[in-house]
């Protein structure tokens, strides 16, 4: 089902527009009909990689018990020089 929809934009913007759509070979309503259902199929796959990796079981990355170092042990610059 394709749907119509009326948008403003300033003068600057609907000029940069033409160009971007005409680059492309496309009406500036397809142009901006697909630049929204890329930007949809982005945000839909990037929500589904986060709901994917939060359904993970956690992992302790200290798996020995042992406290980790203080900062001040791993930053000790007079151990550099």
């Amino acid at each position: 089902m394709v749907k119509n929809v009326t948008i403003t934009l300033d003068e600057k913007t609907a000029a940069w527009l033409r160009v971007q759509a005409a680059e492309c070979g496309m009406s500036v309503s397809r142009f901006v009909g697909e630049t929204l259902r890329v930007r949809m199929h982005k945000d839909r796959e990037y929500e589904d990689a986060m709901r994917r990796f939060l359904s993970r079981k956690l992992v302790p990355i200290n798996e020995s018990g042992e406290p980790y170092p203080k900062r001040e042990d791993l930053y000790d610059r007079g151990r550099i020089r």
